[in-house]
């Protein structure tokens, strides 16, 4: 069978991290949306998404075809139902269309004439920015319990301090040495050739995905996933950091998620509590205004390709978009639309060519090239992104 993942009514909600990907390719846990749906199928998958991000992230269409909410995360009830599909089938939960069987030659789909499944059973979803970091204590244990099934872990260095080793898997290459671990909470998941540096303090869940770096002294807890090649200092809790970012220096992250090729500034905080103990509100943009999560810890919201200058104070809920400069130190407003340069006196546009210039150099030093493709997401997104932004 040939499955695509769509990205459903989620995807305005997840900006500013799917102004530049699917929703599939959203990091939660120790893996993308994606790489979860393929590992319980068996099978790879592609996508249904906006059409400026259909060339580098196309879809294949076969005869026959199951499509997938991307918004919903696998698990083994769901995905046998999504296996037994058959012709005009669709399962829904709770009133939102989970998967559907289509065949090529539907010009449309009238789901008023087909068969409805009810799925009425427990799953996570990821339907909006905030639910990435809260929702990835438990993606990350579905992930561990996945990923880790039938496998056994490189053994820990005695160098270490270990509590609940059971709960803790290090995969090939990696090297862990003189640090404290803590699984009791929750899994650590090292991935291949990743390191945690010397003295550094891990209370799980934690996933560290491939080649990536926890420094010295770094204190990491609160379920924290830092994607791969990425590099992170300070303390950091309940964030997910997607690949190619750094935070590399002390300053602390917490309840926040950052996209990919981001860079936090040493000695960079961020609040993500408000000093009233209100619930927090972030910029929406659907409705274009701050709208309640109803949590009452949430942090930082950044985009791809966004740097924070040393010293940098986000409050408590602010949303950054992509290529933000932000090179000002003190606290920006909570709102920072794509492709603005400045800081806590105010900003200007960020020109393509600056930004580009900037967002090769960064790309090169991890070996990974600035395509064509990428430069043609980003101009529209610098287009799409113009009436939020004042020069």
């Amino acid at each position: 069978m040939n499955y695509i993942l769509f990205d459903g009514s989620a995807r305005t909600a997840l900006l500013p991290f799917t102004f530049t990907r699917p929703v599939a390719e959203i990091r939660v846990g120790i893996l993308t949306i994606r790489e979860k749906w393929e590992m319980h199928l068996g099978s790879t998958t592609s996508t249904i998404t906006e059409d400026y991000l259909s060339e580098k992230h196309p879809m294949v269409e076969l005869e026959e075809n199951v499509m997938i909410n991307a918004s919903y995360l696998p698990n083994t009830t769901l995905v046998a139902l999504i296996e037994d599909l058959k012709e005009n089938q669709v399962i829904y939960h709770n009133d939102n269309i989970v998967a559907f069987f289509a065949k090529e030659a539907q010009e449309e789909i009238d789901f008023d004439t087909y068969e409805v499944i009810d799925f009425k059973g427990d799953v996570i979803t990821i339907e909006q920015t905030w639910d990435i970091f809260s929702k990835n204590e438990e993606a990350l244990q579905e992930d561990f319990d996945l990923v880790t099934a039938g496998r056994t872990s490189v053994p820990i260095s005695k160098t270490n301090t270990v509590i609940n080793p059971e709960n803790i898997f290090i995969e090939e290459g990696a090297i862990v040495e003189h640090c404290i671990l803590n699984a009791t909470k929750g899994p650590i998941y090292v991935g291949r050739d990743a390191e945690i540096w010397e003295g550094a303090m891990v209370r799980g869940g934690l996933a560290l995905c491939n080649n990536a770096v926890i420094k010295m002294g770094a204190k990491i807890y609160g379920a924290t996933t830092i994607g791969p090649y990425g590099k992170v200092c300070g303390e950091v809790s309940n964030s997910v950091i997607f690949g190619y970012s750094s935070k590399g220096h002390e300053g602390y992250l917490g309840n926040s998620v950052l996209g990919e090729w981001c860079n936090i500034g040493a000695d960079s905080n961020n609040s993500n509590l408000k000093n009233n103990y209100a619930k927090v509100k972030l910029w929406s943009y659907e409705t274009e205004r701050f709208e309640q999560t109803g949590l009452q810890f949430c942090g930082l919201m950044m985009g791809d390709h966004s740097k924070s200058a040393i010293n940098t104070m986000f409050n408590t809920g602010t949303v950054v978009g992509v290529n933000v400069n932000i090179y000002v130190p003190g606290f920006p407003r909570n709102f920072v639309p794509s492709f603005s340069w400045g800081g806590a006196s105010g900003f200007t546009t960020y020109g393509t060519k600056k930004a580009f210039e900037t967002a090769k150099v960064m790309m090169e030093r991890r070996n990974v090239e600035f395509t064509e493709q990428d430069a043609a997401i980003l101009t529209h997104v610098f287009e799409e992104t113009k009436k939020w932004r004042k020069d």
